[in-house]
């Protein structure tokens, strides 16, 4: 897997996006030197031709990326996938007919986007059924071995076979139910024939209990031969993107890379927080009225909503919003939003599921109660309660909450128990890596999630 911005992205899904960014700009290249034949390199080079190009091959990944084109966990079947390229080339082309049609000056040629489009379509439908025959090939998968038992041993290969993005397959793996000096036998026997039989890649030790059972010897002379040995949590965090919370010790966070953050690095992200939310109230200054008048009609009461917040190390403070329930709401005490929440206006509802009912949060921003990026800040009612049921949950709480966050890119909503605790590894996550980067990636994909209508309660 590749690492960017504190984040692994499987080596296959780079590929697949290069590959397709360098069809697409060759499609349109190809149908400008169709059509203008002679004159291809003037126009391109002179005419600003390539840059319109790139552009458009940037446009057309970007909207290949929010269709989930990137992200085969959420495609049922092949069938799907191209339906979806049928979709991004339809709204490119009505996009590049409305910019055509009001900046004529934006065209390269007449005729020209229409055939790059169609070349556009037969490239990557071909290149699709290329891709995925070629990377069903045993050549391009790497060989996993589980050597662990129990439910960490079931987890890592449930993983892997849902992520079938990251290229790896299971070849094996073993769940002794004996005593420790018997499984310590069985998997040293195990690693044995490994080396004398078997073509692995990689190792994944997935034991509960590893002093007294690891065949220490036999995983180091693999070592030496060039499989990778690793545990089972960094494979798990780096498919998953979540930190996994059984087992978690203190050691874990105390020793490990992360859970720290320069002076340096948060006056950056301060700067970069308060410049979006900036940016943000100004942009929605001119929907204001409007998005007030749909409150007020909506149900009798205030337009806006203020709650306590528990944020940076466990400060309170009140964070605002636009009113989306009844008034009232909560006389029976604090409790979280579940699906189709009858206390929701209809307003209430369009307004939580594009997010408007957010954007007064950008005020806390700009106060410094919150980040724009970060864990969710929750009710002082509700911390003092996970707290005690959810280990290492107070670690979320060192730094500022977001106004959004990974975990609500990732998850979403969160309003029992199990899922605050599925929240939680993501919170850890990303406090354990963030960065300016990481940031800047979770603001991108942030509005893929408000434009899918994702996450929402």
């Amino acid at each position: 897997m590749i690492k960017l911005l504190n984040v692994y992205y499987p080596t296959r899904t780079v590929v697949l996006i290069l590959c397709e960014a360098f069809i697409v700009c060759g499609s349109f290249v190809l149908a400008s030197a169709i059509v203008l034949g002679g004159q291809t390199f003037n126009v391109l080079g002179h005419d600003h031709g390539i840059v319109k190009i790139a552009a458009l091959t940037v446009c057309t990944i970007l909207c290949a990326y929010y269709f989930d084109l990137y992200e085969p966990q959420h495609i049922s079947a092949r069938w799907e996938i191209y339906f979806r390229l049928l979709l991004v080339m339809g709204c490119l082309a009505f996009a590049l007919s409305a910019i055509v049609y009001v900046f004529p000056q934006a065209a390269i040629a007449r005729f020209v986007f229409l055939l790059g489009l169609i070349l556009v379509v037969a490239g990557l439908i071909v290149w699709r059924s290329a891709f995925e025959w070629i990377s069903g090939h045993a050549v391009f998968q790497e060989r996993v071995y589980v050597l662990g038992e129990g439910e960490r041993a079931n987890s890592i290969i449930e993983t892997i076979r849902e992520h079938r993005e990251c290229g790896m397959v299971v070849v094996g793996w073993d769940a002794p139910a004996l005593d420790k000096a018997g499984r310590k036998r069985t998997f040293a026997t195990a690693v044995e024939q490994m080396a004398s039989e078997t073509s692995i890649d990689r190792i994944v030790i997935a034991l509960d209990d590893r002093r007294g059972e690891l065949p220490v010897d036999g995983l180091l002379s693999m070592r030496f031969r060039g499989v990778t040995i690793e545990e089972v949590g960094s494979v798990l965090e780096r498919l998953t993107g979540k930190l996994q919370l059984d087992g978690l010790r203190p050691s874990d966070l105390l020793f490990c890379e992360g859970f720290r953050m320069k002076p340096s690095q948060q006056f950056l992200l301060r700067i970069a927080s308060t410049l979006v939310a900036a940016i943000g109230l100004i942009l929605f200054l001119p929907l204001f009225p409007f998005v007030v008048l749909l409150v007020r009609l909506s149900s009798p009461g205030p337009v806006f909503f203020r709650q306590e917040r528990v944020g940076l190390n466990g400060k309170i403070f009140n964070v605002y919003k636009f009113r989306t329930m009844v008034v009232d709401a909560e006389a029976e005490g604090a409790q979280w939003a579940q699906k189709n929440d009858p206390r929701v206006t209809r307003v209430g509802q369009f307004m939580r599921k594009t997010r408007l009912d957010e954007v007064p949060q950008l005020w806390n921003v700009l106060r410094g109660d919150m980040s724009f990026v970060g864990p969710r800040p929750e009710r002082p009612e509700f911390v003092s309660w996970l707290a005690q049921e959810l280990p290492f949950y107070d670690v979320r709480n060192m730094i500022r909450p977001g106004l959004t966050g990974w975990a609500q890119i990732r998850y979403g909503y969160g309003a029992t128990l199990e899922q605050s605790r599925e929240k939680l590894a993501y919170d850890l996550y990303y406090v354990k890596h963030q960065t300016l980067g990481l940031d800047l990636l979770i603001m991108f994909e942030t509005i893929k999630t408000i434009l899918r209508r994702r996450g929402a309660q």
